[in-house]
């Protein structure tokens, strides 16, 4: 059984005692995995990752998807979260696109909700961090559900949601190439996600969620901004601060998640996530 420690009263505990850079036996992977499903996310600290160690941890979990060629690490298994040139290692200035693009991180939302196979986890390590700014926020779709009335919880069981990027990106400007934009295609998932481990309810939500399919454009806007609010509520979230060498992990399925601002000038900061492929749960492609 894995030693735990809270990280607040209802969301998130730091693992302790398990080394995420060693081998991992199936007993101990097992015990991670349950941990995921009972608390949607899982600190370790101080266990540096290189970009070898977090693929073979990322295993414990599932197969890693290949990222979008939006990202500076476009097309491997990495999705770099920096304000680093890949090459030269020098702070890429605010105007550049590549720092516009991650301001879609600003917003709540949960990762590769856009692909057909909606995501399991991510794993984020910290590389580089500033001293200040630049949190992650995380907030439990779950415990949001557990908030709402009988009366909504009948009326979204049976929605369907349209999710896309190119929506939710263009909420931040005209930040993706005609390229990037051939690369993906809207896609529809169930609203609400039961995990099959459990039974807890969750919602497929955040800001690549477009539209609410056959409702009206209104109608369904103001019901996903309230179903949002109802998630990110103080006490259904946490804020963690990054400190180098801490490595977490965040269920997609039963969360959204953004980044918080930090000096892009003056600090300088690198992460690197992967991102676990889940099991279909699509409707149908657009």
């Amino acid at each position: 059984m894995l030693e735990t420690r809270p990280l607040t009263p209802r969301l998130g505990v730091e693992v302790l005692g398990v080394d995420p850079r060693a081998a991992i036996d199936g007993e101990t992977a097992a015990a991670i995995r349950a941990a995921l499903d009972e608390h949607s996310v899982l600190l370790f600290r101080d266990a540096a990752m290189d970009d070898e160690t977090q693929i073979e941890f990322s295993r414990v979990f599932g197969d890693t998807e290949v990222t979008l060629k939006a990202n500076p690490a476009g097309g491997t298994p990495f999705a770099r979260q920096s304000n680093l040139d890949i090459e030269s290692g020098e702070i890429i200035p605010p105007e550049d696109r590549r720092m516009r693009y991650q301001k879609g991180n600003y917003m709540w939302h949960s990762d590769s909700s856009f692909k057909a196979v909606p995501s399991y986890c991510s794993m984020l390590t910290a590389r580089i961090t500033p001293p200040e700014g630049g949190n992650t926020e995380i907030a439990s779709t779950r415990l949001g559900y557990d908030t709402l009335d009988a009366a909504t919880r009948a009326r979204i069981a049976p929605l369907e949601v349209e999710h896309d990027i190119v929506y939710s990106r263009g909420l931040t400007g005209n930040v993706l190439t005609t390229e990037m934009k051939a690369q993906t295609q809207a896609v529809r998932h169930r609203l609400v996600r039961i995990n099959p481990a459990n039974g807890r309810h969750s919602m497929l939500i955040g800001a690549h969620a477009a539209r609410i399919v056959d409702m009206a454009e209104d109608e369904g806007r103001a019901l996903l901004d309230e179903l949002l609010a109802a998630t990110t509520r103080p006490e259904h979230c946490l804020s963690h601060t990054w400190r180098d060498g801490d490595t977490v992990v965040w269920d997609n399925r039963a969360c959204v998640h953004r980044a918080t601002a930090y000096d892009t000038v003056k600090y300088r900061r690198l992460m690197q996530r992967t991102t676990i492929s889940g099991s279909p749960a699509t409707i149908q492609s657009l």
